[in-house]
């Protein structure tokens, strides 16, 4: 094997989870060791901090839009609420990147939450070209609050995505607690 045929050190020491996956050996969420580093980082805490938290901006936010669109009032309120939204889901997605480094080696598109992350992207978009229209004075105002509510919509789609998650991973955990479990009972049995 000549020096070009061999692997290099980052493709001899694959990322262990998606390896798994690939082979179809483990279509769990987490390994053992990915849980493990979730666990342990900050950074999960920090996202169960702010994604209730942005629900809670969102729904304001939502009907502060609903209203301006209805009624033709309190545009200020609505564009001021969407700017907050858009800053809280910015920092929820480089929050929420540190934390896929951490779990899983990846700063984006980690295969576990794949589909999760390009939603995530086009959440991003949408909310960045209100943002766009509403700083560079591009539309009238309910050309600007359709596109929040796209984002909006978008956004409740991606949470969903998100919260079956976090449901999967919970399963998971509840079936290796209950196998484990199963495991030390049967070792315990007498013979």
């Amino acid at each position: 094997m000549t020096r070009e045929d061999q692997p290099s050190h980052a493709e001899s020491v694959p990322d262990e989870g998606r390896v798994r996956r690939q082979q179809g050996i483990n279509t769990a969420l987490y390994t053992q060791a990915e849980r493990r580093r979730r666990d342990e980082s900050v950074w999960t805490v920090v996202q169960g901090v702010l994604a209730p938290l942005q629900f809670l901006v969102f729904l304001i936010s939502l009907g502060l839009v609903i209203r301006t669109l209805a009624t033709g009032e309190g545009a200020f309120a609505a564009d001021l609420s969407i700017v907050i939204k858009t800053l809280v889901l910015y920092t929820i997605m480089v929050t929420g990147s540190i934390w896929e480094k951490v779990v899983f080696g990846r700063w984006l598109f980690a295969p576990a939450f794949f589909w999760e992350d390009v939603f995530s992207m086009l959440v991003l978009a949408l909310h960045t070209l209100y943002l766009v229209m509403l700083f560079g004075a591009i539309g009238t105002i309910e050309q600007r609050l359709g596109v929040a509510l796209a984002a909006y919509g978008a956004y409740v789609i991606n949470a969903g995505q998100f919260l079956w998650k976090l449901r999967m991973a919970r399963l998971q955990g509840a079936q290796e607690t209950r196998a484990k479990t199963d495991t030390q009972a049967n070792m315990a049995a007498p013979a």
